[in-house]
């Protein structure tokens, strides 16, 4: 019996449908019907900058990965004809 309480998938288990119940009502009586949507619309916008700088440091990981890969061009060094040394 003891096993079956300190399972840990029932730890992390998702909640089904009633627990929803119970939390949106929680949410409701705490936020109130006029808070909910400018609350739902900053978490929006919390979400959405997230992913856009998630994008962004993918974008730079990959730039820094070509760039790396790239084959480097040898350095081109100037020749200085005997005509042009100093005496």
């Amino acid at each position: 019996m003891t096993f079956l309480l300190f399972n840990p998938q029932l730890l992390f288990a998702m909640p089904g449908g009633t627990e929803w119940l119970l939390i949106l009502l929680v949410v409701l009586l705490f936020f109130g019907g006029k808070k909910i949507p400018d609350l739902m619309r900053g978490i929006g916008k919390g979400v959405r900058e997230f992913n856009d700088a998630k994008e962004h440091m993918k974008k730079d990981i990959d730039v820094g990965m070509k760039e790396k890969d790239k084959p480097k061009a040898p350095e081109q060094r100037e020749t200085v004809k005997e005509t042009e040394l100093p005496k």
